[in-house]
């Protein structure tokens, strides 16, 4: 029975982990790159991310592989460190990390990002993902991966100029003939139903055929390899040895490889939490990833991916959104993923480098619109300013800026939010108001920290001499010494001077009484000035 569920799980989620290998072939390669690290490194990650992770994970949808966050910081560390081998010693020293953040539940962290800050940055990966790939739909190829914006010291207009200076006509024709194949697949039902042949590989197999009609046929449409996938082609099994970097052991004795592979530990682990939210709110069945586990996984993975050359790695946005849009059901699909690499990389890297970076960017766009789709922004607006300017301000930031800044520019802004909301169920009342008022009745919230003091404060101040007012605590659970103390000077000191009846319900016996479990209701004091 259990190898029945097995195979059927294989047979589900195959199609699924086919376009996930499309989309993670050159983007391992790319970040390497990138990353200035030999070629076949981030590759070597991916096929980690996928046998290694994918298999320790519990994640259902989530993807692993060679981050672009981290390339800025391998690059600097590869060119600091002097060597790649040396810089293979800070990836096991930031797997172990993770391992340590694992034991000690650190991915609890994941359950304090909001659900406005998680979805925006969905949504901004997903604008960035059509930025990113508009270039090779057009045929304009710089470098695969590229930066993460096109914002360098504000708008970089030289990014527009030169793209639309470059454009291919080639490129173009096979972009919209696979985005109309996975539009179709995606549309019509009986195509949707041949689950075992996905569209991406259609749309890969049309674009490989369509460039070498344009080759033979001598036309001026035939791309060029630089904007084709290209992959090491081994000649002999030397030549892959030769292909793989080992660590250089050495390497621990230099403190900056400490000091880098924390610094991977600490900003992986936070993508990887980040990208674990995501995914779980991708996953249609809702179901919640052990983030120790997770942690526990990816320092494994890096442990093993420097161990015989690959980079570092993150649970990565782009890979899972992608698995989930093509219908991932288990994280067998990211294993799925892994053995594709291994076995193609191994077997048909001449066939792979006939593969339009225009196809791919075909999917991907498509991929980024289904995360950043109109619907989104419309759903946060309905909900109100609290959930749609953090939501919009994560956009923004994380566009602008990179994954981590801008997040956190989406949760201080959240936090701005709940604290002014915080702020706002204390009790407050106009000088005008007061005054048309014959009785007046503060009713508490049910939580009143310092946050609410000022705005008590302010209400109390304003309070003229010779009303009567009623202060209710009776729906409070808690509220802070502070206001304690300034309500019951207020009671017992100005209203006796003022000549202001005051009554005070619900108020606790003591401070202590609100840090403990008793549930009955005194007054502090009855003071009704005469």
């Amino acid at each position: 029975m259990k190898n029945t569920s097995l195979i059927g799980g294989i047979k589900e989620n195959f199609p699924s982990g086919l376009v996930v290998f499309l989309v993670a072939l050159p983007l391992c390669l790319g970040i390497a790159l990138a990353s200035g690290a030999p070629p076949l490194s981030g590759v070597i990650a991916g096929i980690v991310g996928g046998l290694v992770v994918g298999f320790l994970s519990n994640s259902n949808i989530s993807v692993s592989g060679p981050a672009a966050g981290l390339t800025a910081i391998v690059l600097t560390a590869i060119t600091d460190l002097g060597a790649f081998e040396l810089f293979l010693c800070a990836g096991i020293v930031a797997g172990l990390i993770q391992l340590i953040l694992g034991f000690i539940r650190a991915g609890s962290i994941s359950n304090y990002f909001p659900n406005n800050v998680i979805e925006g940055m969905l949504a901004a990966i997903g604008i960035i993902i059509i930025l990113k790939q508009i270039p090779h739909a057009l045929g304009f190829d710089k470098d695969y991966e590229g930066h993460e914006s096109i914002f360098d010291n504000g708008l970089n207009f030289n990014y527009f100029t030169e793209l639309f200076g470059a454009i291919h006509p080639g490129a173009i024709v096979v972009t919209l003939v696979s985005i109309a194949i996975l539009l179709a697949w995606d549309k019509i039902s009986v195509l949707r139903r041949m689950k075992m042949l996905p569209g991406a590989l259609v749309a890969v197999v049309v674009g490989i055929l369509l460039n070498e009609v344009f080759k033979m046929t001598g036309s001026s449409l035939a791309i060029t390899p630089k904007h084709l996938v290209v992959l090491p082609v081994p000649q002999s099994f030397e030549d892959v040895k030769n292909l793989i970097t080992m660590p250089d052991f050495t390497g621990f004795s230099n403190p900056k490889v400490w000091i880098v592979g924390a610094t991977i530990a600490i900003v992986a682990s936070i993508e990887t939490l980040l990208c674990i939210e995501a995914s779980d709110r991708l996953d249609k069945q809702r179901r919640i990833t052990d983030t120790n586990l997770e942690l526990k996984a990816q320092g494994i993975g890096n442990l093993v991916s420097s161990l015989i050359g690959g980079l570092p790695m993150t649970s990565v946005v782009v890979r899972s959104s992608a698995n989930a849009n093509a219908g991932a059901t288990s994280k067998i699909s990211a294993i799925i993923h892994g053995v594709l690499l291994l076995i193609c990389v191994l077997s048909i890297p001449m066939i792979l480098n006939l593969i339009p970076l225009a196809t791919l960017a075909a999917v991907l766009i498509l991929v980024g619109y289904k995360l950043a789709k109109p619907a989104t922004f419309k759903h946060f607006w309905h909900l109100g300013k609290f959930q749609f300017v953090p939501f919009v301000a994560t956009v923004v930031a994380v566009v602008a800026t990179d994954l981590l800044k801008g997040v956190g520019i989406g949760l201080a802004i959240s936090i701005f939010y709940i604290l002014q909301g915080n702020m706002k169920r204390a009790y407050y009342l106009s000088r005008e108001k007061l005054n048309d008022a014959d009785g007046i009745t503060i009713k508490l919230a049910e939580e009143v920290s310092f946050l609410n003091k000022a705005a008590i404060k302010k209400t109390l101040k304003n309070i003229k001499s010779k009303s009567n007012v009623t202060i209710d605590a009776r729906g409070t659970s808690y509220i802070t010494t502070d206001v304690l103390e300034m309500i019951q000077d207020f009671a017992n000191i100005r209203a006796k001077e003022e000549d202001i009846n005051v009554e005070l319900l619900g108020f606790k016996t003591s401070y202590r009484d609100y840090e403990s479990s008793q549930d009955s209701h005194v007054l502090i004091t009855h003071t009704r000035a005469m």
